[in-house]
């Protein structure tokens, strides 16, 4: 395999592992939001601020990694 494949199949799961990833942390912060929220209405505005950081937080690895696919993809 040459530099340029195997840059292309670095890219591909640096981008789909990353998005994987990130929807899963996504879903599960998200549900134990709404979970707290459900045992706990009063904190809703402190849950949902800490929601809010936690998902643009667990969003920026998906960025990093089509920073990283671009690279790559440079490389080749």
């Amino acid at each position: 395999m040459d530099n340029h494949g195997a840059a292309m199949i670095g890219m591909a799961l640096a981008a789909g592992l990353a998005s994987i990833g990130a929807g899963i942390g996504d879903g599960l912060v998200m549900g134990r939001t709404v979970e707290g929220i459900a045992r706990q209405p009063e904190l809703r505005g402190t849950l949902m601020t800490t929601m809010f950081i936690s998902v643009g937080i667990i969003e920026a690895l998906p960025i990093i990694a089509i920073v990283i696919a671009f690279i790559l993809m440079g490389k080749a």
